[in-house]
């Protein structure tokens, strides 16, 4: 897939993906951030732990059959990121997203309600990116042009509750824009694999059989 992103878009997608295999090939799930860049915030370690548990319900119920929960994180423009993203399954193989949980560290809020509105769109375009965000191009020429053959999630497939956390500091201000983004793609794509056991290595979603 051709992704109209920054390079670390696409590092933030291959690390919280790879973190996550070790980590469920044991049958244990994470307990720390699956990208060492996340541990230097205060989104981690206590901070992170009573976020997961607490906000994100994470380790509240049992895997698969359906439904998984999916973790992904990243650091950006100066801004530390992570999110957790539920999903359901269905035995057509149709994907539900009933909640995203995002934790934020973007320094000092000057505008609090306007960096929930960042990543509360962002939870939505990550979504839209990862089902059916495909970019091609023949002879030249790209081949999408408008919505209809480039979709956006609509109301029923993007995520029903969206709830962003702004970490309390008093670093300097740092950018909101494009961290949020990145992060959903690879959250929903370890909690695919949570609820089926199939991993996605080619996006969009609309490429693979998840039944």
């Amino acid at each position: 897939m051709n992704w109209r992103t920054t390079p670390a878009a696409i590092l933030s997608s291959t690390s919280s993906t790879f973190w996550g295999r070790p980590a469920f090939s044991i049958s244990t799930l994470p307990t720390t951030p699956p990208n060492p860049d996340i541990l230097s915030t205060s989104v981690a370690c206590a901070g992170w732990q009573r976020w997961r548990a607490e906000k994100a319900g994470w380790g509240k119920r049992k895997p698969g059959k359906g439904s998984g929960l999916g973790i992904a994180a990243q650091r950006y423009s100066f801004t530390y990121v992570a999110s957790v993203v539920e999903v359901e399954v269905t035995e057509k193989g149709e994907v539900r997203i009933p909640r995203v949980d995002t934790a934020v560290d973007a320094g000092t809020a000057i505008n609090p309600a306007n960096i929930k509105a960042q990543f509360e769109g962002a939870a939505v375009f990550g979504t839209s990116i990862a089902r059916s965000g495909e970019i091609t191009a023949a002879s030249g020429v790209i081949d999408q042009s408008n919505f209809f053959d480039y979709p956006v999630a609509r109301i029923l497939e993007a995520p029903y509750q969206t709830n962003v956390y702004i970490v309390d500091s008093d670093a300097p201000p740092a950018g909101v824009g494009e961290p949020g983004v990145s992060v959903i793609p690879s959250a929903l794509c370890n909690a695919i694999f949570e609820a089926t056991g199939k991993r996605i290595r080619d996006l969009p979603l609309s490429k693979n059989r998840l039944v």
